[in-house]
């Protein structure tokens, strides 16, 4: 019954920084932007070329996250990229740090850590078949 995931939903603590990050240092598209007056917040509908979307909401007053990154709820969001070292030398680039690049000890896939402005944890996770140890990761 389940065929994918929509949408996965965010609230960040500055708007137009956050906007900035997610739609251009990440480039994903921009679907709808609105502000909600009611409740003094904005939405922005973003999507990744798969189709899957990420809603970012502000919210006043909104708490900190608790901890990184083992807070009970959501963990962290990752992107499916074909290259991972090369996603890492195009994040860093565009001045976002990224941790090193390992190999995930069940999948044998490539993964790395970053952050987006808030602190949420982000992840690049390879596509790509399994690492077999005969090239360098």
């Amino acid at each position: 019954m389940l065929r994918g995931v929509h949408h996965i939903a965010i609230i960040v603590s500055d708007y137009e920084r956050s906007k900035v990050f997610y739609s251009e240092k990440l480039e994903l598209r921009i679907v709808a932007e609105t502000h909600r007056a009611e409740r003094d917040s904005w939405k922005l509908d973003l999507e990744l070329p798969d189709g899957t979307q990420l809603e970012m909401f502000t919210f006043p007053g909104a708490p900190e996250r608790p901890s990184y990154p083992e807070a009970q709820g959501l963990r962290h969001i990752a992107f499916r990229v074909g290259d991972v070292a090369a996603t890492k030398e195009w994040l860093e680039a565009k001045g976002i740090d990224v941790e090193d690049v390992r190999i995930d000890p069940v999948t044998r896939k490539r993964f790395a850590f970053f952050a987006d402005p808030d602190g949420l944890p982000l992840e690049i996770y390879s596509d790509e078949k399994a690492f077999d140890g005969t090239i360098a990761p």
